[in-house]
């Protein structure tokens, strides 16, 4: 399976949203200025459809 955080992390960092603060378990918060929300990104994503849902939250137009 193919491993995706390497890959959402930095396409948020060249979105320009920011890390935030560790969240509970195995969650990150990252703040996306586009949508002027926080998200949660997991840190083991396996799946491109939860790749991709994070970076629609984020308002980025990139997709796996």
């Amino acid at each position: 399976m193919a491993e995706y955080e390497k890959k959402v992390r930095d396409e948020l960092r060249a979105g320009g949203c920011t890390f935030v603060r560790r969240g509970k378990g195995d969650h990150d918060i990252w703040y996306s200025p586009i949508t002027k929300r926080n998200i949660t990104v997991d840190t083991k994503i396996k799946s491109r459809h939860t790749a991709n849902a994070i970076m629609t939250q984020s308002g980025i137009p990139k997709h796996f």
